[in-house]
């Protein structure tokens, strides 16, 4: 097993503003100590494991990835258990992904055991950071952003030869401030997020990008999130800008989107399908299209609906908006959706028993 050299903040944050910062974080504001890093180049392959004191970046004004954006990323948690211990929730899978989307972006393939390793590295490091939620309805944890960027100096446009992985922390309260409330959804027609062939189903910054100018025109509509259709028919439902989108129907059917090469393969959409026959739910993955929705939601079909990912865990879903009509599931979250996020965070907090051993300790 590769060791992570550690090479300690000399000024990391003062306990007290520490322990200020963990009491309200936000989500993505503040950040711990250190960050752990991995340096790649075609010679030498993965080299100088190592965390290190969490700063500013260094790199050349003609690095790959401020050209050609070459660069993915992922993003899971690390949990307090009530025992203080410290856990990340189904890592391999996270692992799995960012190599399908490191194959998708010409970007060096990263080992599982480096990818968990970096993440024990740096928990274990800044473990002081990962906030002790006060009750279980504190949603509090360290969010976690492992990243992999293109760092070769030079234009031209093919495979950067020298890539960089990074490993950085932020305490995080819930995504949505305000507790759970249902959100309303902006059905965007004409501008779409990703297409066959391209890079929706990887974790990388442009497909993020693509979907800011939709989200700026959802809440210009006074809607939280927007929902992308497939880009060819424009009548298929793709996902949310950030999140998988699920919708339960009255006979116990758990249905969403089947994966393609538009779709992002979630960990916690995947979690829920896995879960949802020990709720009483059939997971069903196939192509899902807005008519069959509003048909469903108007005729009482279809019941609840909801937004899944790691950040936001599960957000109910209250209305889907357009210029022609609205969908409406009422401001009161869904019974069968509330029941799948109880389920998911009882398990990632270690407040039931993991029968799936999906926990992995990382202090």
């Amino acid at each position: 097993m590769t060791e992570f050299a550690i090479l300690r903040n000399i000024q990391p944050q003062p306990e007290l503003v520490r322990e200020d910062i963990k009491k309200d974080p936000g989500f993505g504001q503040y950040f711990t100590d250190h960050m752990a890093h991995i340096r790649y180049t075609n010679d030498d392959g993965w080299q100088a494991h190592e965390v290190k004191p969490y700063g500013p970046l260094v790199l050349d004004p003609a690095a790959a990835v401020f050209h050609y954006a070459q660069e993915i990323f992922e993003g899971l948690k690390a949990y307090r258990h009530a025992d203080g211990s410290v856990w990340t929730f189904r890592p391999d899978r996270n692992a799995a992904r960012i190599n399908r989307s490191a194959e998708r972006l010409a970007l060096p393939q990263l080992s599982e055991e480096d990818f968990i390793n970096s993440l024990k590295a740096l928990v274990s490091t800044d473990e002081k950071w990962v906030p002790t939620p006060g009750t279980d309805a504190d949603e509090s944890s360290l969010y976690l952003r492992p990243f992999m960027i293109a760092s070769e100096r030079f234009l031209g446009v093919r495979a950067s030869h020298e890539v960089d992985y990074y490993v950085i922390a932020s305490p995080a309260g819930p995504y949505f401030a305000g507790g759970i409330k249902p959100v309303s959804i902006w059905l965007s027609k004409k501008l779409n997020r990703a297409g066959a062939g391209g890079t929706g189903f990887a974790k990388c910054g442009g497909n993020y990008a693509s979907s800011l100018l939709a989200q700026k025109e959802a809440a210009e509509k006074g809607c939280q999130q927007v929902l992308f259709t497939d880009a060819e028919e424009h009548k298929y439902i793709d996902e949310l800008g950030g999140m998988n989108l699920m919708l339960v129907t009255k006979d116990g059917q758990l249905l969403t989107p089947a994966l393609s090469d538009t779709i992002l393969d979630g960990v916690t959409r995947r979690s829920l399908l896995d879960l949802a026959p020990e709720l009483g739910l059939e997971p069903v993955e196939r192509q899902l299209t807005v008519d069959e929705w509003r048909e469903g939601a108007e005729n009482g079909d279809i019941v609840e609906a909801f937004a899944c990912g790691t950040a936001a865990v599960i957000t109910p879903i209250s209305k889907l908006v357009s210029d022609d009509f609205t969908i409406d599931h009422g401001d009161t979250p869904g019974e069968k959706t509330m029941a799948l996020r109880k389920a998911l965070l009882d398990i990632q907090y270690g407040r039931v028993e993991d029968k799936h051993n999906w926990l992995v300790r990382l202090a």
